[in-house]
Formats: C-alpha cells, structure tokens, sequence
C-alpha cells in the first residue's frame, strides 16, 4: 500500500503505484481539503467574481454566470472539454493520472470537497479506470482533454475499463456501488486544469527507459566479450579526472559488470589496442544519456508533487496564474527521448561490429555456414529501422506552440505530445537493445570453453531459456518479440549492488 503524502511523494512511490501497488491518502490531507472548500463556499456565498468559480472559461472569463448556473457551468465545462481522439492511454498511465489528481487536489489549494478525492480513490481501489484517449492536449491550460474523460467518467460519461472490461462509465460506477459525481462550484476546473496526463506519460517514458537503460548496459558488457573487447577504458582514474557524474558511474557499472570474465582474462595479451567508440565510449554516450534521464526524474518528481490547476487558493483568496503550462514537463519529455535515442543508437552499432566479421573476428552475422544461413543479419537491419524511426521521433515537442482558445492561451507546452513520443522511443529503443542482447549472447557462446563475468552469465541463462543457441536459419521473429519484451519488463536489469 502507497500511503501519498502530498508535497512529498518519492519516484519510488509513483512507479509503486505504476507497476500496481494500491493507493491511499494520508488522512491529515483531508483538514487542507475541507478548509478550501470552505473558502469556495464562502466566495461564492460573498458574492465576488472569481475566475472559474462564478465565470465562464478561457476568452469566456468575463462572463458572470449566475449562482444556480454553477453546478451546470461545472458539468458543461467536463462535457465539452472530453474532446480526446486516438488510442486509449495504457492502465497503469490512467493509474498515475489519478494518483497524480489526487496528490495536487490534496495539497489544498485546488477548493475541492473530499468527495472528489475519496472518488479519484475509490476509482483505483477498485481498478476502475476511465478511458481515456492518448491524443488532444497542448499541454496548457493543463492537459485538458485527457483530465476531461477523467473526470467525465466520474459523473457516469464516457467509459470506464473496469478489472479490464471495458464498460459504459455509469455502468462501472454502478458495480463498484457509486453514483455518478455532482459536481460543486470550481471542481471540474480543479479537475480538468493541471499537468497530471502530461506528467504521468512522461513518468512512464522515465519508468521505461530505466529498464531500458539498465538492459543496455548489460548487453553492451556482454557484447565487449564478444567482441574480445577491453575494460581498460573503464578504469576509474579516465572519468575522474573529466568529472561528468553520469559518465563515471556508467564506467564503474560497466567495470564491475565484467570482472571474473575468463574471456577477458584470455586475452590480456592480444595485439589489439582499443575497441571501436560504440564500445570504449560507453561511459561518455550512456553516461551524459543517464545524467539527462536523471534530471528528467528530478523534474518529473516535483511536478508530481505540484499544485497545477488555476486559479489557486490562499485562504479566501483566489489568485490566478499559470501553473498548468507544462513547459518543465515537455523539457523533461524531451530529455528523456533524445537519451534513449542515444541508447539505443550506440547499442545498434555494437550489433553491426559483431555481425561483420573483419570487425569482430566471429561468423559472419554470427551464424556457422553463412551464406546458407543469414543469421543476423536482418536482426541488425531492423535494429537499424528501430533507430532510424528514433531519430525521426526525437525532434523536441517542447519547441513547438500552437496558440488555441481564441488566442487567450496563446503560448502552449505540448508537453502530452513529447512524453508520448518519448514512450514510443522506449520501446523501440527496447527492440534494439534485445537484439543486441541476442546478438551478444550468441558472440559470447563461440567463445566456449570461455565464460562471461558471473552476472553477464546470468543474463545469457535468461536469454538461453527462452531463446536457443543459433545454429541455422529459423523464424525469427518470436525471439525478438520476447527479447524486447523482456527488456520491458525489467528481466535484464542491473545487481543491487550497482544502482545507477
């Protein structure tokens, strides 16, 4: 059980909560709840014109709706804001968008009534979540389409995928034993304004690319092995004295990955003076790719914790800004997309080395009988397809604006739309990186008697026990299937003992 304390929720936390781990809330939140909703009530009980509590919304703002309209002003504002398209967002995203709502409702400032945390709660303690389209947010004034099918599916709108089923929203509702939401004066604003869907796809896209990275640094250990490659350009004293923190903990991983290697130690005397880049360049590549992905986590980690909605409360006082605009949010997208993108551009040129045999010293395309066999060959040319569609991917969404709602919101983030990029570069990243896992693997068996460090053999046990020994040409299509899936998965990651 993940206990959210808002303000103060670790990354840990958040892909607890992303991989299935149950949620509640800290029961102290709920007196920071109940005092802003008193203040809702008591602006609207004065009279005043607030932005979004008694207006209407966007270039609209200076419209005075009047008191018996609010409840209707909330719902229409849902109702017409649910304008998503595109495939549905992934079961363990819509987990985090809810956890996510909760935790920024919760720090108190949002003018909310406990109802509508308990529901956001209640939605996924019972695995019941809301369908919600991947595609019609810019990323300001908030993700405001996808928070619209959140928070329609709460009044019994649109749908709901319950336990997997996918069902119409009142429907579910009607199972788990809730009746649909009426919603108060501020609240479907609350709902619908803020970075929850920008962040919770980037946090997937971070959450990914860790399994991805870590996979990557054993098979680019595994393939200097197979190459009978060298650890000296890991020796400590190299990174030290540049300083790049990502740079020297990548060698130090990398050094500690292949101590014990017999393969190493069977040629210490060998002519050969350096490896090609993709190899020796490990720490200098992988190691800048960790250090943005590490500041990617740090951002994505206080904007999880942010109030995000507009206006804001301070007491009775309701002050409107701009923390929807989820430009730290796109920069964090677009760090994590080009990182991976260099992830698995590297890993894909350690393939081509082993494939070519004047580079490597092994069957050509690492197979025996080639020319009978092709081996992999084309292993090596859709690792290449993979990274090529990377590149292509990785142009920064954060660059981009286009002005919307009549030129009120006139500068956007597109924040949604590059950490949804970034996740399609995860996993294509994933693909490459299991190829290279293949490949390595098979480069590192013609080297037998000869072994692999312990853990580097422990990770051709996982790939042997699901993938055999290539011999001669076969369907090959179900190995790279499983090996991307497995770096998906987390199947490859690194020992306790060397976290990144």
């Amino acid at each position: 059980m993940i206990t959210l304390h808002p303000g103060s929720v670790t990354l840990a936390e958040l892909r607890a909560i992303w991989s299935g781990a149950p949620v509640a809330l800290d029961e102290r939140a709920y007196a920071a709840i109940d005092a802003a909703a008193d203040n809702i009530a008591k602006i609207v009980a004065s009279g005043r014109t607030v932005y979004g509590v008694n207006t209407g919304f966007g270039l609209l703002a200076q419209t005075r709706i009047p008191d018996d309209k609010l409840a209707e002003l909330q719902t229409n504002l849902i109702l017409s804001h649910s304008c998503g398209l595109g495939e549905a967002l992934e079961p363990r995203i819509v987990r985090l968008i809810l956890a996510l709502k909760v935790i920024g409702l919760a720090r108190g400032h949002s003018g909310v009534r406990r109802i509508v945390v308990d529901r956001l709660l209640q939605l996924l303690e019972a695995d019941a979540l809301p369908l919600i389209p991947a595609q019609g947010s810019v990323g300001a004034s908030g993700d405001l389409a996808p928070l619209a099918h959140m928070s329609a599916a709460m009044l019994g709108e649109g749908e709901i995928v319950l336990k997997g089923e996918r069902l119409a929203a009142r429907e579910a509702l009607a199972r788990i034993g809730v009746e649909p939401l009426q919603l108060g004066p501020k609240e479907g604003l609350a709902l619908i304004n803020g970075t929850q869907a920008s962040t919770a796809i980037a946090l997937d896209a971070l959450f990914t690319g860790q399994r991805v990275f870590e996979a990557a640094l054993i098979g680019g250990a595994l393939s200097i092995d197979a190459l009978k490659g060298t650890d000296a350009a890991f020796d400590p004293r190299i990174h030290e004295v540049r300083g790049q923190p990502g740079q020297i903990a990548v060698a130090a991983i990398l050094k500690s990955l292949l101590e014990g290697s017999t393969i190493r130690q069977s040629h210490t005397a060998c002519a050969k003076v350096q490896d090609p880049y993709s190899f020796r360049c490990q720490p200098q590549v992988m190691g800048a790719s960790l250090d943005l992905l590490r500041n990617a986590a740090r951002t994505l980690e206080i904007e999880a914790n942010a109030v995000t909605d507009n206006p804001l409360l301070f007491g009775e006082e309701a002050i409107s800004g701009g923390n929807f605009h989820a430009q730290p949010v796109a920069f964090a997208a677009d760090m994590i997309a080009m990182a991976l993108c260099e992830v698995g551009s590297i890993s894909e040129r350690r393939v081509a080395v082993l494939v070519d045999p004047k580079m490597s010293g092994l069957p050509a395309f690492l197979v025996e009988d080639s020319g009978v066999n092709s081996g992999f060959m084309i292993a090596q040319v859709t690792a290449a397809a993979l990274v090529s569609e990377n590149k292509t991917l990785a142009f920064p969404s954060s660059v981009d604006s286009i002005p919307t709602s009549a030129n009120q919101e006139d500068h956007v983030s597109m924040a949604t739309a590059g950490a949804r990029k970034a996740g399609r570069i995860a996993r294509n990243a994933a693909g490459v990186i299991g190829v290279e896992l293949l490949a390595a693997a098979q480069g590192v068996d013609f080297h037998a008697p000869g072994t692999s460090s312990p853990v580097l053999e422990g990770a051709k046990a996982t790939i042997r026990a699901a993938v055999p020994f290539y011999e001669h040409d076969r369907y090959f299509a179900t190995d790279l299937v499983w090996s991307q899936e497995a770096v998906l998965a987390g199947r490859f990651a690194l020992p306790e003992n060397l976290p990144l």
